[in-house]
């Protein structure tokens, strides 16, 4: 009796990474008694410090409380994958490998853009230093309801359900969080937020860079297809093309490349300019061997949703029904 009592309060130890308990994860693999040595085998988050608060809890809970003589403790890194139903959603990644290249606002308007389609889709701003999604969407910056059984409901835009750090802090306030309580975030985003029933697509707005927030998408997200933004710009397209190549050790689909910013179009002249140069997409996508899928041109007040009678919101529209296409939806 001891014995199931002692694993059912091992259950209910909570491993701080996914602040979920040991029961509610599996995490407990293997537990044995023998000669009043308590073995046990367990899955946590591989963050060292968070699984030396748990060991600590476990031989506690084990000597003091129900008095045994002795506990071993292996651990090993939990399998993220396990925490995901990725066969529910198909994920895409935009990003861009630095900022500036208008990777949000691709994003958003793109999102809007499968939902014309008639492709329910859901956006999580992962660019938690510079959260700009709900901003595009014109959304009202509040904490989001929840569920009975306590899912994040999102915030809905032109058909489009939205998650961002920026409903969840004082606005104005900077992210000063470091990498632990970001992946906790994560695990938040890809578990518990209700999604409307048949939605399909998830676009992860992400960071610019390839730093601990793109690893810990590769763990959550192990099968995520990708997209890269850039610009005609030499400088641009170097940093996209590293941004792209780290998706392709981290075993992502790159699906295409965006040029962003591609040029200006003068309708008084009917004549192109291009201000930030030319062949930068066409450099990336050549390097990654996968498709430039669209050349986007600059336009004024570029930071909303696309009306759908603008020429970029048909763009868009292409885009969207092209990428459709190519995921076979």
């Amino acid at each position: 009796m001891s014995e199931k009592k002692l694993y059912n309060a091992l259950g209910l130890i909570i491993d701080p990474y996914y602040d979920k308990n040991l029961a509610e994860l599996d995490s407990i693999k293997i537990f044995n008694i023998e000669n009043d040595i308590v073995d046990i085998k367990i899955a946590l988050g591989n963050k060292t410090k968070d699984q030396e608060q748990v060991k600590l809890e476990i031989a506690k809970l084990v000597k003091i409380t129900f008095s045994y003589k002795g506990v071993k403790i292996e651990v090993i890194d939990s399998d993220r994958k396990a925490l995901i139903k990725e066969e529910k959603y198909i994920y895409i990644g935009i990003a861009s490998g630095k900022g500036g290249v208008g990777k949000s606002n691709v994003t958003a308007n793109l999102a809007v853009a499968f939902n014309r389609l008639g492709i329910k889709t859901g956006v999580i701003d992962a660019d938690v230093y510079g959260a700009t999604i709900p901003y595009l969407f014109s959304l009202p910056i509040s904490p989001l309801d929840v569920t009975d059984d306590d899912k994040i409901i999102p915030a809905n835009k032109e058909g489009v359900q939205v998650v961002s750090t920026e409903f969840f802090m004082p606005e104005d306030k900077p992210v000063l969080w470091r990498g632990p309580m970001l992946g906790k975030l994560l695990t938040h985003y890809f578990n518990e937020v209700a999604w409307e029933n048949e939605t399909k697509l998830i676009l992860i707005d992400l960071p610019p860079g390839t730093g601990d927030i793109a690893l810990d998408i590769k763990e959550y997200v192990p099968t995520s297809k990708m997209i890269i933004v850039t610009t005609p710009s030499l400088s641009a397209s170097h940093v996209a093309i590293k941004a792209g190549l780290a998706a392709q050790e981290m075993n992502h689909d790159i699906i295409g490349v965006i040029e962003n910013m591609s040029y200006f179009y003068d309708a008084e002249h009917k004549k192109y300019h291009y201000l930030l140069g030319e062949g930068g997409g066409k450099k990336v996508a050549e390097k990654l061997e996968t498709e430039l899928l669209i050349q986007l041109p600059m336009q004024e007040n570029s930071d909303k949703i696309y009306e759908n009678n603008h020429m970029n919101a048909k763009m868009f529209l292409a885009l969207a029904d092209r990428i459709k296409k190519i995921l076979e939806l």
